[in-house]
């Protein structure tokens, strides 16, 4: 069956792998990886025909993917990190090929195929970055747009290492192609601008007009990868482009239908990515050199952890940024692989350090999705070990506060509870980071304490050990763990009620401890549906059993287990 016969191989081979990944409680992408390496070409069994076909249709998924986080994100998302993505990356590029050209040096490796290494170390990997990312419900936090910026910056920085890196022998050459490519780029995307901007929202309109759900799905997929391809003619990334794509599309009114219509297709080709990932691997070479490997790993990622988190502190990033950039960007990237067959070619790296470099790459792929779930617990240590480094001046109001509220946050839904505790004559107080909605608040007249609710020493300040109850209002599963693993030790018989957004959440909340877990859509959702029924002239009493039956069905499961594991415990 030729590529269909191989793609039906892969979806399932990545099926089973993200089965077991589940059972696991381990992230999808490794199940998919390690289902590619059996289905790859160096296990023997059941075998793909054609990587390289494989590998071409995994840069759709690429694409789609920084396509559809193009749809999420607008320039004004961007424009917070834009220093150290634009300033900050090109530095931790050049800090990571010295240390890279160091560690080659080291192993006593020529200049050449050092300064290789160290530019293919620089880069990390979008793809593994953004599936964390959102299976630790971190997308959309600072640290997250902080990392995605620099990612961005990244992959084009591929385009002129392409150029150089083969020139190293006559750099003018190199220099020259190079001015060329930029021209070439900035003509480009001075033209995608353009058309995004004048053309792009009225022929969606006119597509939306006629209703039809099928054609408006073929149109944007066609904008995402037709504007990437373009970008690829140009000399630019393809992923580049799919992403300038998806920022343009999300400032017309057709963003978030656009953007729910492909993230079916955009899951389905990241699973043949990441199992393409597998099909890389080579176990023998693992087999053969696990010392030289497991080193290379181990000093790469410490050494470009450090990297980043460096240059997150230099650049005024605080609290827990430092430390989720630092093990969140420690992989190797997927522009690596591109880099590396273009050295091959050019014969200025061997075949086997290629092979070497692709099998400490995957590793570092995998390692990613659990070193960045120890964030959260690295980070609870350094509130216990690091409180004077970490604390942050308090302006907190001359009371003696007992048997109050805390509440974590003082945004939107903490405004509305703290109005709601302020007419009821109910002490308590609000921990808010944010200078400027700390003076609204103040101005509004409720008791604030300027700090950072995930640190211990400011849940102190707030004598959250007198306190009767604590409100999480963050939508941020790891931060509500970090406040919440910080309460539980100052007051272990604290009350605590926090929110999220999925059952998954929920469930990790509640495993911490915290009384009630709410989920704001679903509210929001019975309280619609309530309404409804009011205008429906349907009696109140009904109304509210079957609200109070909803709510029950949804939360008693997790109370079930929660009550179980508190009385096995």
């Amino acid at each position: 069956m030729g590529i269909a016969g191989d793609i039906v191989i892969v979806v399932i081979a990545a099926l089973l792998g993200g089965l077991i990944a589940q059972i696991l409680r381990q992230p999808l992408i490794i199940g998919y990886i390690f289902a590619g390496v059996v289905v790859g070409p160096y296990t023997g069994g059941v075998t793909v025909s054609d990587v390289y076909n494989i590998e071409k249709m995994a840069e759709i998924g690429v694409a789609l993917l920084l396509f559809a986080l193009g749809l999420e994100f607008s320039l004004r998302d961007l424009k917070p990190v834009r220093n150290i993505a634009i300033i900050g990356t090109p530095i931790q590029i050049a800090l990571t090929t010295a240390f890279g050209y160091g560690v080659g040096r080291w192993m006593g490796w020529e200049w050449v195929p050092s300064v290789w290494f160290g530019a293919l170390i620089s880069l990390s990997s979008t793809m593994v970055i953004l599936k964390t990312l959102e299976n630790l419900g971190m997308l959309g936090t600072l640290s997250s747009r902080v990392m995605i910026g620099m990612l961005i910056i990244q992959d084009l920085a591929v385009v002129p290492m392409l150029i150089i890196l083969p020139q190293l022998s006559e750099p003018g050459a190199g220099l020259q192609v190079l001015a060329v490519s930029a021209l070439k780029a900035a003509v480009f995307l001075a033209l995608v601008i353009v058309v995004g901007t004048r053309i792009m929202p009225r022929v969606m309109k006119t597509i939306a007009d006629w209703n039809s759900r099928e054609l408006f799905l073929v149109a944007t997929t066609a904008i995402g990868l037709g504007i990437g391809y373009g970008t690829y003619l140009f000399g630019l990334s393809f992923a580049f482009g799919a992403f300038v794509a998806g920022m343009l599309l999300s400032e017309s009114d057709y963003g978030y239908q656009a953007l729910s219509d492909i993230i079916p297709l955009r899951d389905v080709f990241s699973l043949l990515f990441f199992t393409s990932i597998g099909m890389l691997l080579d176990p023998q070479v693992l087999l053969d050199h696990p010392g030289m490997v497991l080193s290379l790993v181990f000093i790469v990622m410490a050494g470009k952890g450090l990297i980043f988190a460096f240059l997150s502190r230099a650049f005024r990033y605080r609290n827990i940024i430092p430390l989720a950039m630092g093990l969140g960007l420690s992989q190797v990237g997927e522009f690596s692989f591109v880099l590396g067959r273009v050295g091959v070619a050019t014969q200025s790296i061997s075949p086997e350090f290629y092979s070497l470099v692709l099998t400490m790459t995957v590793v570092t792929m995998v390692l990613t999705p659990l070193l960045s779930g120890l964030t959260a617990p690295i980070y609870g240590l350094c509130g216990r070990w690091l409180q004077s480094v970490c604390t942050e001046p308090v302006h907190f109001p001359k009371r003696d506060l007992k048997d109050h509220l805390v509440i974590a946050g003082g945004g939107r839904v903490g405004r509305y509870v703290a109005g709601i505790l302020k007419r009821m004559d109910t002490p308590f107080i609000i921990v808010e980071w944010n200078s400027r909605r700390v003076d609204e608040l103040k101005a509004l007249g409720f008791p604030v304490l300027f700090g950072d609710a995930e640190k211990e020493i400011i849940l102190e300040a707030a004598e959250l050990g007198k306190a009767k109850l604590l409100l999480i209002t963050t939508p941020v599963a790891l931060i509500a763990q970090v406040i919440v693993t910080h309460a539980k030790k100052l007051n272990p018989a604290i009350q605590i009620i926090a929110r999220a957004e999925g059952i998954e959440e929920m469930r990790g909340l509640h495993s911490q401890g915290v009384s009630l877990v709410v989920q704001p859509e679903f509210e929001a959702s019975l309280e619609v549906a309530r309404q409804a029924l009011l205008h429906l002239d349907v009696p109140m009493d009904v109304i509210q059993q079957y609200t109070d039956e909803v709510r029950e069905e949804l939360y008693r499961p997790l109370y079930k287990d929660w009550q179980k594991e508190k009385t096995d415990g």
